[in-house]
Protein backbone atom coordinates (compact mmCIF):
# COMPACT_ATOMS: atom_id res chain seq x y z
CA UNK A 1 0.00 0.00 0.00
CA UNK A 2 1.34 3.51 -1.07
CA UNK A 3 0.85 6.43 1.34
CA UNK A 4 -1.04 9.17 -0.16
CA UNK A 5 2.10 11.64 0.62
CA UNK A 6 4.13 9.33 -1.37
CA UNK A 7 7.40 10.56 -2.95
CA UNK A 8 6.62 7.24 -5.21
CA UNK A 9 3.62 7.80 -5.82
CA UNK A 10 3.76 11.37 -7.05
CA UNK A 11 6.61 10.15 -9.42
CA UNK A 12 4.48 7.22 -10.89
CA UNK A 13 1.32 9.36 -11.27
CA UNK A 14 3.10 12.31 -12.78
CA UNK A 15 4.51 9.63 -14.92
CA UNK A 16 1.24 8.30 -15.94
CA UNK A 17 -0.25 11.64 -16.78
CA UNK A 18 2.61 12.42 -18.97
CA UNK A 19 2.88 9.38 -20.59
CA UNK A 20 -0.83 9.43 -21.77
CA UNK A 21 -1.15 12.95 -22.49
CA UNK A 22 1.82 12.04 -25.02
CA UNK A 23 0.89 8.90 -26.01
CA UNK A 24 -3.09 10.24 -26.89
CA UNK A 25 -1.26 13.33 -28.41
CA UNK A 26 0.67 11.01 -30.70
CA UNK A 27 -2.34 9.16 -31.66
CA UNK A 28 -4.39 11.97 -32.44
CA UNK A 29 -1.11 12.75 -34.84
CA UNK A 30 -0.79 10.34 -36.44
CA UNK A 31 -4.35 8.66 -37.06
CA UNK A 32 -4.46 12.38 -38.85
CA UNK A 33 -1.60 11.77 -40.89
CA UNK A 34 -2.66 8.55 -42.06
CA UNK A 35 -6.38 10.03 -42.77
CA UNK A 36 -4.77 12.58 -44.85
CA UNK A 37 -2.19 9.97 -46.72
CA UNK A 38 -5.12 7.63 -47.61
CA UNK A 39 -6.69 10.60 -48.12
CA UNK A 40 -4.19 11.49 -50.93
CA UNK A 41 -3.61 7.80 -52.18
CA UNK A 42 -7.74 7.81 -53.06
CA UNK A 43 -7.21 10.93 -54.91
CA UNK A 44 -4.76 9.72 -56.74
CA UNK A 45 -6.24 6.80 -58.09
CA UNK A 46 -9.24 8.65 -58.62
CA UNK A 47 -6.96 11.37 -60.94
CA UNK A 48 -5.54 7.95 -62.52
CA UNK A 49 -9.06 6.83 -63.27
CA UNK A 50 -10.25 10.16 -64.43
CA UNK A 51 -6.73 9.94 -66.92
CA UNK A 52 -7.54 6.63 -68.05
CA UNK A 53 -11.14 7.86 -69.02
CA UNK A 54 -10.06 10.96 -70.79
CA UNK A 55 -7.67 9.32 -72.68
CA UNK A 56 -10.35 6.78 -73.92
CA UNK A 57 -12.35 9.97 -75.20
CA UNK A 58 -12.44 10.40 -79.53
CA UNK A 59 -14.29 12.03 -81.68
CA UNK A 60 -16.53 9.76 -83.65
CA UNK A 61 -17.57 9.11 -87.60
CA UNK A 62 -20.32 11.79 -87.57
CA UNK A 63 -18.10 14.06 -85.21
CA UNK A 64 -20.30 12.96 -81.90
CA UNK A 65 -17.97 11.97 -78.89
CA UNK A 66 -17.23 8.45 -78.09
CA UNK A 67 -16.31 6.06 -75.47
CA UNK A 68 -13.52 3.80 -77.00
CA UNK A 69 -12.92 1.58 -74.01
CA UNK A 70 -14.21 1.80 -70.59
CA UNK A 71 -12.35 1.57 -67.31
CA UNK A 72 -11.26 -2.56 -66.62
CA UNK A 73 -11.86 -2.14 -62.87
CA UNK A 74 -14.93 -4.38 -61.66
CA UNK A 75 -16.37 -2.58 -59.17
CA UNK A 76 -17.36 -0.13 -62.27
CA UNK A 77 -19.69 -2.78 -63.31
CA UNK A 78 -21.28 -3.80 -59.73
CA UNK A 79 -24.48 -1.32 -59.34
CA UNK A 80 -23.92 0.89 -56.25
CA UNK A 81 -20.43 -0.84 -55.71
CA UNK A 82 -19.23 2.69 -54.43
CA UNK A 83 -17.05 3.26 -57.70
CA UNK A 84 -18.06 5.42 -60.00
CA UNK A 85 -17.52 7.57 -63.38
CA UNK A 86 -19.31 9.74 -65.61
CA UNK A 87 -18.62 11.65 -68.35
CA UNK A 88 -21.20 15.13 -68.43
CA UNK A 89 -21.53 17.30 -71.95
CA UNK A 90 -23.41 20.12 -72.01
CA UNK A 91 -26.98 18.58 -72.04
CA UNK A 92 -25.59 16.61 -68.76
CA UNK A 93 -24.26 12.86 -68.30
CA UNK A 94 -23.02 11.31 -71.61
CA UNK A 95 -21.26 8.37 -70.37
CA UNK A 96 -21.83 6.78 -66.98
CA UNK A 97 -20.73 3.56 -65.42
CA UNK A 98 -22.85 0.90 -64.57
CA UNK A 99 -22.68 1.13 -61.29
CA UNK A 100 -24.37 4.10 -61.21
CA UNK A 101 -27.45 2.30 -62.62
CA UNK A 102 -30.05 4.81 -63.91
CA UNK A 103 -29.10 7.42 -61.32
CA UNK A 104 -26.27 9.97 -62.57
CA UNK A 105 -23.94 12.16 -60.34
CA UNK A 106 -24.49 15.86 -60.03
CA UNK A 107 -22.02 18.46 -59.44
CA UNK A 108 -21.63 21.67 -58.80
CA UNK A 109 -20.96 24.19 -61.51
CA UNK A 110 -17.59 25.60 -61.75
CA UNK A 111 -15.32 27.19 -63.96
CA UNK A 112 -11.76 25.54 -63.83
CA UNK A 113 -9.41 26.15 -66.42
CA UNK A 114 -9.25 22.63 -69.12
CA UNK A 115 -6.99 19.78 -68.00
CA UNK A 116 -7.12 21.13 -64.47
CA UNK A 117 -8.24 18.07 -61.91
CA UNK A 118 -10.08 19.11 -58.68
CA UNK A 119 -12.23 17.47 -56.51
CA UNK A 120 -15.96 18.01 -54.96
CA UNK A 121 -18.27 16.02 -52.00
CA UNK A 122 -21.38 14.95 -53.42
CA UNK A 123 -24.09 12.78 -52.79
CA UNK A 124 -24.21 9.27 -54.28
CA UNK A 125 -26.96 7.37 -55.96
CA UNK A 126 -27.55 5.76 -52.30
CA UNK A 127 -27.54 9.27 -50.36
CA UNK A 128 -24.27 8.56 -49.34
CA UNK A 129 -21.51 10.68 -49.28
CA UNK A 130 -18.87 10.79 -52.17
CA UNK A 131 -15.31 11.71 -53.00
CA UNK A 132 -15.66 13.16 -56.66
CA UNK A 133 -12.12 13.87 -58.51
CA UNK A 134 -13.14 15.98 -61.76
CA UNK A 135 -11.12 17.00 -64.82
CA UNK A 136 -12.53 19.07 -67.85
CA UNK A 137 -11.59 18.12 -71.07
CA UNK A 138 -12.26 19.24 -75.10
CA UNK A 139 -11.19 17.95 -78.77
CA UNK A 140 -10.59 18.60 -81.18
CA UNK A 141 -13.44 18.71 -84.03
CA UNK A 142 -15.98 17.94 -81.30
CA UNK A 143 -17.93 21.19 -80.41
CA UNK A 144 -18.00 22.41 -76.38
CA UNK A 145 -16.47 20.97 -73.10
CA UNK A 146 -16.64 17.38 -71.11
CA UNK A 147 -16.51 16.89 -67.61
CA UNK A 148 -14.73 13.78 -66.76
CA UNK A 149 -15.45 12.46 -62.94
CA UNK A 150 -14.41 9.34 -61.70
CA UNK A 151 -15.63 8.97 -57.87
CA UNK A 152 -15.71 6.84 -54.64
CA UNK A 153 -17.81 6.28 -51.57
CA UNK A 154 -16.20 8.40 -48.44
CA UNK A 155 -17.13 5.42 -46.63
CA UNK A 156 -14.11 3.53 -47.74
CA UNK A 157 -11.63 6.27 -46.33
CA UNK A 158 -13.86 6.28 -43.08
CA UNK A 159 -13.42 2.51 -42.52
CA UNK A 160 -9.70 2.47 -43.58
CA UNK A 161 -9.40 5.33 -40.81
CA UNK A 162 -10.96 3.15 -38.17
CA UNK A 163 -9.44 0.35 -38.85
CA UNK A 164 -6.10 2.04 -38.94
CA UNK A 165 -7.47 3.87 -35.21
CA UNK A 166 -8.37 0.53 -33.55
CA UNK A 167 -4.90 -0.83 -34.48
CA UNK A 168 -3.33 2.51 -33.42
CA UNK A 169 -5.12 2.49 -29.99
CA UNK A 170 -4.02 -1.48 -29.11
CA UNK A 171 -0.29 -0.63 -29.82
CA UNK A 172 -0.59 2.59 -28.15
CA UNK A 173 -2.34 0.76 -25.09
CA UNK A 174 0.41 -2.00 -25.39
CA UNK A 175 3.29 0.95 -25.65
CA UNK A 176 1.77 2.40 -22.64
CA UNK A 177 1.43 -0.39 -20.16
CA UNK A 178 5.51 -0.75 -21.53
CA UNK A 179 6.06 2.58 -20.85
CA UNK A 180 4.11 2.43 -17.16
CA UNK A 181 6.01 -0.53 -15.88
CA UNK A 182 9.53 1.09 -17.40
CA UNK A 183 8.83 4.00 -15.00
CA UNK A 184 7.65 2.08 -12.21
CA UNK A 185 11.05 0.47 -12.19
CA UNK A 186 12.83 3.26 -13.22
CA UNK A 187 11.05 5.13 -10.04
CA UNK A 188 12.06 2.32 -7.99
CA UNK A 189 15.49 2.29 -8.88
CA UNK A 190 15.60 5.63 -8.50
CA UNK A 191 14.60 5.86 -5.35
CA UNK A 192 16.79 2.70 -3.84
CA UNK A 193 19.30 5.34 -2.66
CA UNK A 194 16.57 6.44 -0.51
CA UNK A 195 15.35 3.11 0.94
CA UNK A 196 19.54 2.44 1.70
CA UNK A 197 19.42 5.46 3.73
CA UNK A 198 16.01 4.66 5.44
CA UNK A 199 17.75 1.18 5.98
CA UNK A 200 20.69 3.03 7.39
CA UNK A 201 19.24 5.07 9.51
CA UNK A 202 16.96 2.08 10.94
CA UNK A 203 20.63 -0.10 11.51
CA UNK A 204 21.84 3.15 13.77
CA UNK A 205 18.37 3.36 15.66
CA UNK A 206 19.12 -0.42 16.01
CA UNK A 207 22.54 -0.34 16.81
CA UNK A 208 23.61 -2.15 14.38
CA UNK A 209 25.79 0.68 12.79
CA UNK A 210 27.00 3.94 14.25
CA UNK A 211 27.30 5.51 11.05
CA UNK A 212 26.04 5.63 7.56
CA UNK A 213 28.09 3.58 5.44
CA UNK A 214 28.38 3.26 1.59
CA UNK A 215 28.50 5.36 -1.25
CA UNK A 216 25.38 7.74 -2.30
CA UNK A 217 24.45 9.42 -5.49
CA UNK A 218 25.56 13.19 -5.34
CA UNK A 219 21.87 14.01 -4.61
CA UNK A 220 22.10 12.37 -1.27
CA UNK A 221 25.50 11.81 -0.35
CA UNK A 222 25.06 15.81 1.47
CA UNK A 223 21.98 14.41 3.47
CA UNK A 224 24.06 11.46 4.36
CA UNK A 225 27.15 13.73 5.16
CA UNK A 226 25.07 16.30 8.03
CA UNK A 227 23.36 13.47 8.90
CA UNK A 228 26.13 11.38 10.28
CA UNK A 229 27.35 14.77 11.48
CA UNK A 230 24.57 15.51 13.30
CA UNK A 231 25.14 11.74 14.64
CA UNK A 232 28.53 12.80 16.02
CA UNK A 233 27.09 15.91 17.44
CA UNK A 234 25.10 14.42 19.50
CA UNK A 235 27.41 11.91 20.87
CA UNK A 236 29.49 14.65 22.09
CA UNK A 237 26.48 16.71 23.59
CA UNK A 238 26.02 13.54 25.35
CA UNK A 239 29.12 12.78 26.67
CA UNK A 240 29.84 16.66 27.57
CA UNK A 241 26.43 16.44 29.70
CA UNK A 242 27.46 13.41 31.33
CA UNK A 243 30.49 14.85 32.54
CA UNK A 244 28.89 18.09 33.65
CA UNK A 245 26.49 15.98 35.70
CA UNK A 246 29.45 14.06 37.04
CA UNK A 247 31.37 17.30 37.70
CA UNK A 248 28.32 18.98 38.91
CA UNK A 249 27.59 16.18 41.55
CA UNK A 250 31.72 15.96 42.80
CA UNK A 251 31.49 19.68 43.76
CA UNK A 252 27.88 19.55 45.65
CA UNK A 253 29.52 16.99 47.37
CA UNK A 254 32.59 18.52 49.13
CA UNK A 255 30.42 21.79 50.17
CA UNK A 256 27.60 18.95 51.68
CA UNK A 257 30.22 17.02 53.38
CA UNK A 258 31.79 20.27 54.97
CA UNK A 259 27.95 20.98 56.23
CA UNK A 260 27.79 17.57 57.13
CA UNK A 261 30.74 18.08 59.40
CA UNK A 262 29.60 21.01 60.67
CA UNK A 263 26.08 19.70 62.37
CA UNK A 264 28.76 17.04 63.88
CA UNK A 265 30.41 20.08 65.63
CA UNK A 266 26.76 21.82 66.79
CA UNK A 267 25.50 18.48 68.03
CA UNK A 268 28.94 18.77 70.08
CA UNK A 269 28.51 22.11 70.97
CA UNK A 270 24.92 21.63 72.70
CA UNK A 271 22.90 22.55 69.86
CA UNK A 272 21.21 19.29 68.69
CA UNK A 273 18.13 21.29 68.11
CA UNK A 274 19.78 23.12 64.98
CA UNK A 275 21.60 20.30 64.38
CA UNK A 276 18.60 18.24 63.71
CA UNK A 277 17.25 20.95 61.48
CA UNK A 278 20.19 21.57 59.39
CA UNK A 279 21.12 17.75 59.04
CA UNK A 280 17.37 17.35 57.51
CA UNK A 281 17.70 19.88 55.18
CA UNK A 282 21.29 18.79 54.11
CA UNK A 283 19.39 14.90 53.66
CA UNK A 284 16.80 16.96 51.40
CA UNK A 285 19.60 18.39 49.25
CA UNK A 286 21.44 15.32 48.97
CA UNK A 287 18.36 13.82 47.70
CA UNK A 288 17.35 16.54 45.40
CA UNK A 289 20.96 16.90 43.93
CA UNK A 290 20.40 12.84 43.28
CA UNK A 291 17.27 12.69 41.95
CA UNK A 292 17.43 15.81 39.47
CA UNK A 293 21.42 14.64 38.28
CA UNK A 294 19.93 10.98 37.40
CA UNK A 295 16.96 12.79 35.45
CA UNK A 296 19.41 15.52 33.52
CA UNK A 297 22.07 12.25 33.23
CA UNK A 298 18.77 10.19 31.64
CA UNK A 299 17.49 13.22 29.67
CA UNK A 300 20.64 13.86 28.33
CA UNK A 301 21.37 10.09 27.02
CA UNK A 302 17.31 9.06 26.45
CA UNK A 303 17.82 9.63 22.19
CA UNK A 304 20.90 8.70 21.51
CA UNK A 305 20.21 6.43 18.31
CA UNK A 306 21.26 2.75 18.44
CA UNK A 307 22.31 2.29 21.65
CA UNK A 308 21.50 -1.30 22.15
CA UNK A 309 22.07 -3.68 25.54
CA UNK A 310 22.06 -7.46 26.30
CA UNK A 311 20.24 -7.59 29.27
CA UNK A 312 21.49 -10.94 30.84
CA UNK A 313 25.03 -9.59 31.00
CA UNK A 314 23.72 -6.30 33.01
CA UNK A 315 21.32 -8.54 35.47
CA UNK A 316 24.42 -10.58 36.54
CA UNK A 317 26.65 -7.44 36.89
CA UNK A 318 24.30 -6.55 39.37
CA UNK A 319 23.41 -9.42 41.00
CA UNK A 320 27.18 -9.39 41.78
CA UNK A 321 27.20 -6.33 43.58
CA UNK A 322 24.09 -7.13 45.32
CA UNK A 323 25.50 -10.57 46.61
CA UNK A 324 28.86 -9.24 48.07
CA UNK A 325 26.69 -6.03 50.10
CA UNK A 326 24.10 -8.98 51.41
CA UNK A 327 26.82 -11.54 52.03
CA UNK A 328 25.46 -12.14 55.39
CA UNK A 329 21.76 -12.56 54.40
CA UNK A 330 22.01 -15.87 52.27
CA UNK A 331 19.98 -14.28 49.47
CA UNK A 332 19.11 -17.39 46.78
CA UNK A 333 18.51 -15.36 43.27
CA UNK A 334 16.64 -16.72 40.57
CA UNK A 335 17.22 -15.32 37.23
CA UNK A 336 15.59 -16.41 33.93
CA UNK A 337 17.01 -13.77 31.00
CA UNK A 338 17.37 -15.42 27.61
CA UNK A 339 20.28 -14.39 26.20
CA UNK A 340 19.07 -13.03 23.29
CA UNK A 341 16.41 -10.23 25.17
CA UNK A 342 18.13 -6.80 24.11
CA UNK A 343 17.12 -3.31 25.57
CA UNK A 344 16.82 -0.38 23.18
CA UNK A 345 18.40 2.17 25.29
CA UNK A 346 21.76 3.00 27.24
CA UNK A 347 23.81 0.63 29.49
CA UNK A 348 23.97 3.06 31.99
CA UNK A 349 19.61 3.83 32.66
CA UNK A 350 19.06 0.13 32.46
CA UNK A 351 21.77 -0.70 35.04
CA UNK A 352 20.19 2.16 37.05
CA UNK A 353 16.45 0.98 36.35
CA UNK A 354 17.29 -2.59 36.76
CA UNK A 355 19.91 -1.76 39.91
CA UNK A 356 17.58 0.24 42.20
CA UNK A 357 14.52 -2.29 41.55
CA UNK A 358 16.86 -5.31 42.54
CA UNK A 359 18.47 -3.28 45.39
CA UNK A 360 14.84 -2.36 46.76
CA UNK A 361 14.19 -6.31 46.36
CA UNK A 362 17.02 -7.28 48.30
CA UNK A 363 16.40 -4.83 51.17
CA UNK A 364 13.34 -6.39 51.79
CA UNK A 365 13.29 -9.57 51.15
CA UNK A 366 13.55 -12.71 52.94
CA UNK A 367 15.43 -14.96 51.20
CA UNK A 368 14.50 -14.83 47.83
CA UNK A 369 14.77 -12.85 45.14
CA UNK A 370 13.60 -13.68 41.34
CA UNK A 371 14.30 -12.22 37.93
CA UNK A 372 12.63 -12.74 35.10
CA UNK A 373 12.31 -11.38 31.33
CA UNK A 374 9.80 -12.15 28.60
CA UNK A 375 9.68 -10.05 24.91
CA UNK A 376 6.20 -9.28 23.13
CA UNK A 377 5.31 -6.88 20.28
CA UNK A 378 8.88 -5.16 20.52
CA UNK A 379 8.10 -4.43 23.93
CA UNK A 380 10.57 -6.46 26.87
CA UNK A 381 8.90 -6.62 29.92
CA UNK A 382 11.41 -7.77 33.24
CA UNK A 383 9.93 -8.65 36.47
CA UNK A 384 11.36 -8.66 40.06
CA UNK A 385 9.88 -10.41 42.83
CA UNK A 386 10.70 -10.62 46.81
CA UNK A 387 9.63 -12.85 49.02
CA UNK A 388 9.70 -9.32 51.42
CA UNK A 389 6.39 -7.97 53.68
CA UNK A 390 5.31 -6.67 50.01
CA UNK A 391 3.27 -3.39 49.70
CA UNK A 392 -0.37 -2.73 50.43
CA UNK A 393 -2.02 -1.84 47.28
CA UNK A 394 -2.64 1.57 48.54
CA UNK A 395 0.69 2.56 49.09
CA UNK A 396 1.89 1.15 45.69
CA UNK A 397 1.18 4.07 44.02
CA UNK A 398 2.73 6.44 46.86
CA UNK A 399 6.07 4.60 46.50
CA UNK A 400 6.97 5.49 43.33
CA UNK A 401 7.23 9.40 44.33
CA UNK A 402 10.63 11.32 45.20
CA UNK A 403 11.52 10.15 48.47
CA UNK A 404 8.70 7.95 49.44
CA UNK A 405 9.85 5.65 52.29
CA UNK A 406 8.03 3.71 54.61
CA UNK A 407 10.72 2.49 57.10
CA UNK A 408 13.73 4.63 58.27
CA UNK A 409 15.35 1.58 59.79
CA UNK A 410 16.02 0.50 56.18
CA UNK A 411 18.57 2.01 54.31
CA UNK A 412 18.32 4.34 51.62
CA UNK A 413 17.12 7.70 50.21
CA UNK A 414 13.40 6.89 48.84
CA UNK A 415 14.55 8.06 45.75
CA UNK A 416 15.43 5.10 44.12
CA UNK A 417 11.89 4.01 42.52
CA UNK A 418 11.04 7.55 41.48
CA UNK A 419 14.12 7.55 39.21
CA UNK A 420 13.03 4.34 37.82
CA UNK A 421 9.83 6.06 36.60
CA UNK A 422 11.20 9.04 35.58
CA UNK A 423 13.66 6.80 33.66
CA UNK A 424 11.13 4.72 32.38
CA UNK A 425 9.17 7.37 31.27
CA UNK A 426 11.48 8.89 29.06
CA UNK A 427 11.92 5.78 27.17
CA UNK A 428 7.98 5.43 26.77
CA UNK A 429 7.80 2.79 29.40
CA UNK A 430 5.47 1.77 32.07
CA UNK A 431 6.32 0.37 35.75
CA UNK A 432 3.81 -1.35 37.48
CA UNK A 433 3.87 -2.87 41.34
CA UNK A 434 1.55 -5.40 42.60
CA UNK A 435 2.03 -8.67 45.23
CA UNK A 436 4.14 -11.44 44.32
CA UNK A 437 3.62 -15.19 44.07
CA UNK A 438 6.60 -15.21 46.33
CA UNK A 439 4.76 -13.21 49.01
CA UNK A 440 6.05 -9.81 48.48
CA UNK A 441 7.00 -7.09 46.10
CA UNK A 442 6.40 -7.62 42.05
CA UNK A 443 7.95 -4.82 40.43
CA UNK A 444 7.27 -5.16 36.16
CA UNK A 445 9.28 -2.92 33.87
CA UNK A 446 8.36 -2.38 30.07
CA UNK A 447 10.78 -1.39 27.73
CA UNK A 448 11.80 -1.29 24.21
CA UNK A 449 13.22 -4.62 22.93
CA UNK A 450 16.25 -4.04 20.72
Amino acid sequence: MIAVNSLRLRLLVGAVIWITLALAAAGTLLAALFRAHVDRRLEAELTIQVEQISAALERGAAGQLILTHQPSDPRFRKPYSGSYWQVDGADGPIFRSRSLWDVAVSLPPDTFPDGAVHRHRVRGPEGQKLIVVERTVTLPDVPGAFRVIAATDEADLTAAAAAFTRTLVVSLAVLAAALFAAAAIQVRVGLRPLHRLRAGVAAIREGGIKRLQGSFPTETQPLVDDLNALLQRNEEIVSRGRIQAGNLAHGLKTPLSILANEVDRLVADGAPQLAGSMRGQITTMQQQIDYHLARARAAASIDVPGARVLVAPSVAAIQRTLARLHVGRDLQFTIDIPADHVFRGEQQDLEEMLGNLMDNACKWACGRVAITSRRDDGRLTMVIEDDGPGLPAEQQGFALAPGARFDENVPGTGLGLAIVRDLVSLYSGAITLGSSGLGGLRAELTLPAG
